[in-house]
């Protein structure tokens, strides 16, 4: 029995697994909205509500902690200048997956992994 698993290995060692999780959290960021397998979506969704939660409080000890893992710099100043603010008055539940089906090729469940809060910019391109 695996009882008390707290994450899903997602059949990778465990430098694998954190790259991959750093580049889904970097194109959440960065897009705001990403597709990807239900499994992976919901191991990225721990990582950036996370991260979300760090950077409402804009230091540089939180700068330094949310840089480990995000290794690009304008993704890094969007995320404390733009999408933290906006998720400001949220407790937590910063990011929403959908379900989309199954991929043709192996029959994963797909979903698409969003933050729930677009940033200003996108609200003002879609009017």
């Amino acid at each position: 029995m695996n009882h008390r698993i707290g994450f899903n290995p997602l059949s990778r060692t465990s430098a694998e697994r954190s790259a991959l999780l750093q580049g889904l959290v970097t194109s959440l960021f960065r897009y705001e909205r990403i597709e990807t397998t239900k499994a992976k979506a919901l191991e990225a969704r721990k990582m950036a509500e996370k991260m979300i939660t760090r950077a409402k409080t804009d230091s540089v000890h939180n700068r330094r902690i949310v840089d480990k893992n995000l290794k690009d710099e304008a993704v890094l100043n969007k995320l404390f200048t733009e999408i933290a603010p906006a998720n400001a008055d949220r407790n937590g539940g910063y990011t929403r997956i959908l379900k989309i089906g199954y991929r043709n090729g192996d029959a994963a469940e797909m979903c698409i992994l969003e933050l729930v809060e677009k940033t200003s910019k996108e609200e003002k391109t879609d009017k």
